[in-house]
């Protein structure tokens, strides 16, 4: 297959190179949290209806899809090769993998019933994309973002369950690299941009195709959750995020000390198999195209 992509943030290419480990540890998606996403995008209960999926990555949202009982058509884009090649293994039901970017993907125009980014929107939030998303999708349309985010991965105005896992959030955001992640809610930006800020720019914009193409405000919706990690299972859920991956030397020997002072904490609560409770939310948005 030809590459479609252009060059990915070395975040990107070099924190998500270990496909294998990213599929098996980062998590899947709750069953309420899918349906009420599904149901905003207009697609459940829609047989055989069309979706685009961007930045698939090794297919955790894509095997959901794959799974329903509305056997969806869906155009899963990936651009890194990894990640592309272990969904490609899967042989999904209904699911064509395509080489490509939020912002060029090799599909016809209106194509799509639904387009969804799931734990990836902030990686590709720019106004080259929205465009791209619009061309793709059918008039009235539904785009739609889902992210999972533990309480250590979360935005800083979202409260932390327990201590613990707010020192560990502290610590995530120490380690901002400049490019932003779903946790600094940058990606917002982009739609609040599509408004013009006075009547000229409105008869500016007209001319030059610079109009709103996604409505506003944004639907939003959450379904909060709970798992039980042993500790080798929460520090390997930790190494799915790009920035952890990538840590190294000092950094790292910093982290493995913060995880074992932590974890000694008296608000850390642990079932009778010594696992923790690791909490979090499945947040998801959803804008009609216009």
């Amino acid at each position: 297959m030809a590459s479609q992509s252009s060059k990915l943030p070395a975040q990107a290419e070099e924190g998500f190179k270990d496909a294998t480990s990213y599929d098996a540890y980062r998590p899947s998606y709750p069953p309420e949290a899918v349906e009420k996403f599904l149901t905003h995008l207009n697609v459940a209960q829609q047989p055989d209806a069309k979706i685009v999926e961007i930045a698939s990555g090794t297919g955790k949202f894509t095997e959901l899809l794959a799974q329903r009982p509305e056997r969806f058509l869906v155009k899963a884009i990936e651009p890194h090769p990894s990640m592309r090649e272990k969904l490609v293994q899967k042989d999904l039901p209904g699911v064509e993998v395509v080489d490509g970017k939020a912002d060029k993907m090799p599909i016809e125009d209106e194509w799509g019933d639904a387009c969804i980014a799931a734990q990836a929107f902030h990686w590709f939030a720019t106004p080259e994309a929205l465009k791209e998303i619009q061309r793709v999708l059918r008039p009235g349309a539904v785009f739609g973002a889902i992210w999972n985010a533990e309480d250590y991965n979360k935005p800083k105005s979202w409260p932390a369950t327990t201590k613990w896992e707010q020192k560990l959030n502290d610590f995530v955001y120490s380690l901002h690299d400049g490019i932003p992640r779903f946790r600094h809610l940058k990606w917002k930006d982009v739609f609040d941009q599509q408004l013009p800020a006075t009547p000229i720019q409105v008869i500016k914009d007209t001319f030059t195709d610079r109009l709103p193409r996604f409505s506003l405000p944004l639907g939003e919706d959450s379904v909060k959750w709970t798992v039980w990690l042993s500790e080798e299972a929460l520090s390997l859920r930790l190494n799915t995020l790009s920035q952890i991956a990538l840590l190294k030397g000092e950094k790292r020997e910093a982290l493995n000390k913060l995880l074992e002072e932590i974890l000694q904490g008296d608000d850390v609560e642990r079932n009778e198999k010594g696992e923790i409770a690791v909490h979090g939310v499945t947040y998801f948005i959803w804008t009609d195209r216009i």
